[in-house]
């Protein structure tokens, strides 16, 4: 199981989340997720999306259903490829796209972004790095993403941001 820290400008909470991926064959998994909010001590997003990995196309298809303490039950289908930019694939065009409905299939919302990758490897001894900047289509909103072994910095035009601590 894959646990982490994570605290937001905007949430002023901190929340422990974890995830775990049960193999289904080769290229395909559950991915099931959870986030608690210390704040109020009660979850606040649960998840569950069976993702099919295309190799082949580097890219990705998910399925599945969420649960947050806001919006409630939703459904969410989300797809992501991959564009290598350089032939030993550190640096990448990513175009990723998510769209979640509600039970009642009346409300949508739907994401997308277009970012590039880069990722360092030994930037300082034992030292990984991977940058992403990118935009947030939908919302017309440019982001970065810092990350550092197992610190990462989210922050956008807006003045949102999180950090997160893989444990």
């Amino acid at each position: 199981m894959e646990t982490s820290l994570r605290y937001g400008g905007d949430t002023k909470a901190l929340r422990i989340h974890a995830k775990e991926k049960f193999p289904i064959d080769l290229k395909t998994h559950l991915l099931v997720r959870g986030e608690l909010d210390t704040r109020i001590g009660a979850p606040s997003y649960v998840s569950a999306v069976i993702r099919h990995f295309y190799p082949d196309l580097s890219a990705s298809l998910g399925v599945g259903l969420q649960y947050d303490k806001h919006e409630k039950l939703r459904y969410s289908v989300r797809g992501k490829k991959t564009f290598p930019v350089t032939t030993d694939g550190l640096l990448s065009f990513n175009v990723k796209g998510q769209c979640d409905v509600d039970k009642e299939f009346r409300e949508r919302k739907s994401r997308g972004a277009a970012e590039f990758s880069w990722s360092i490897f030994n930037f300082q001894r034992d030292q990984d790095v991977r940058i992403k900047v990118g935009y947030e289509v939908f919302d017309k909103v440019p982001y970065l993403q810092i990350r550092e072994n197992n610190w990462t910095l989210n922050a956008d035009i807006n003045g949102r941001w999180n950090v997160r601590f893989d444990l």
